[in-house]
């Protein structure tokens, strides 16, 4: 063994052997070197399948018959608009197909199956047209991932495409197509952001899922209930729909609210749900809930009336504030350009920012007693059940 080594060293003067030395000993520190990941490797071999497919893809625009184009069940949207349907087929009548649709063909069956157009498609055969344009590509494999993503970023963004489709779509790119979230979003020309707030409306129960299906769940808000458990979602949506919140926003509290509480009961060992009406009888609200009335000690009790009624005497002193603004808002500003202009406190300009300065305060401050009505109407309304009690 080290006879075999040591050779080529003192051999110097021939060049093929020291060639030969030099080729042998590179691929070595190669493979130390670069060690490829999961990651790498997966996108190498999507980058090939990507290359193969487009040697091998031929497209071709060609006029086939409409009864021989099948509808791909992997297809993203699954609602239409009959009547948006029906105002495309007269226009069809009326001035035919200005864009062709894009099908693959189909050697087993010799059929074609759609890949984009599906809406034109359907509102030929209203028409009764018996053949369309089409780009026709032969040479796509069955299961081609790539499919399916054209598919998804052409109807994306459409009033058409419920907010619903657009989420089972993008999970199944992610769930059987192996895209990460950051190639769907680059492959559909969104956020990622975007792309994980559709996919977290999966989340939801059924029941909040179908009402937002039917418009009476927000999907804003649908999303921030996606969030809670599956029991404290449809006790929330009971609520809701009673009208319980004056606004959208108010409710958005509330279910932040709901997952604050659901995080700080586990952390204590056990499970936050929403009470229902028939759980808590005589409650009127969690403004009438007593301080202290989560097991808080005697001296912490204390310190909560004491805090409210220094809070509460200084609120009230708003009612200054407000006869003074009511008094700008009645006004004329002829007068106030007389009485004001000028004056010690800034003149008009230093005035006007001081009230902004104050909307400013205010709007923060209506979003903080939002979230603390929220909270305590939350706490109030809780049941609290110990996962022992619960098995």
């Amino acid at each position: 063994m080290t006879a075999k080594t040591d050779t080529p060293k003192k051999a110097t003067g021939h060049k093929a052997p020291a060639k030969k030395t030099a080729n042998t000993t590179a691929p070595a520190r190669a493979k130390k070197t670069v060690e490829p990941t999961k990651v790498s490797k997966r996108r190498d071999v999507v980058a090939e399948q990507a290359k193969e497919t487009a040697e091998q893809v031929r497209t071709a625009l060609k006029r086939i018959p409409v009864d021989r184009i099948d509808r791909d069940p992997k297809q993203p949207r699954e609602h239409f608009d009959q009547a948006k349907l029906n105002e495309l087929a007269g226009s069809l009548r009326r001035i035919g197909q200005q864009q062709p649709i894009s099908v693959r063909y189909n050697p087993g069956t010799r059929r074609y199956t759609l890949i984009m157009g599906e809406r034109r498609w359907r509102a030929a055969k209203i028409a009764g047209l018996t053949e369309l344009d089409a780009l026709v590509q032969h040479g796509i494999k069955d299961g081609d991932r790539t499919i399916l993503m054209k598919a998804v970023a052409e109807n994306v963004g459409r009033a058409d495409m419920t907010e619903l489709e657009e989420a089972k779509a993008f999970q199944r790119l992610v769930e059987e197509d192996g895209y990460t979230i950051e190639e769907v979003a680059e492959g559909v020309g969104r956020s990622a952001a975007y792309i994980g707030w559709r996919i977290d409306l999966l989340k939801l129960c059924p029941t909040a899922l179908e009402a937002m299906s039917k418009g009476h769940l927000p999907p804003a808000l649908a999303w921030y209930v996606s969030k809670l458990s599956a029991d404290n979602q449809s006790r929330f949506l009971v609520k809701y729909m009673r009208g319980e919140f004056s606004t959208t926003r108010d409710a958005e509290a509330f279910v932040n609210a709901c997952r604050a509480e659901e995080e700080r009961r586990a952390s204590q060992g056990s499970f936050f749900v929403l009470a229902d009406e028939t759980t808590t009888p005589g409650r009127s609200g969690a403004q009438d809930a007593l301080p202290g009335a989560h097991d808080l000690p005697e001296e912490e009790r204390e310190r909560i009336v004491a805090d409210r009624t220094r809070l509460t005497k200084r609120i009230d002193k708003l009612s200054t504030a407000g006869e003074i603004l009511s008094e700008l808002v009645a006004a004329d500003p002829d007068e106030l350009a007389v009485l004001l202009a000028g004056s010690a406190g800034g003149g008009l300009g230093g005035y006007q920012q001081r009230i902004e300065h104050l909307r400013d305060l205010t709007t923060k401050a209506i979003k903080n007693l939002r979230d603390a009505k929220a909270i305590a109407a939350v706490r109030a309304g809780a049941i609290e059940i110990n996962p022992q009690a619960a098995a």
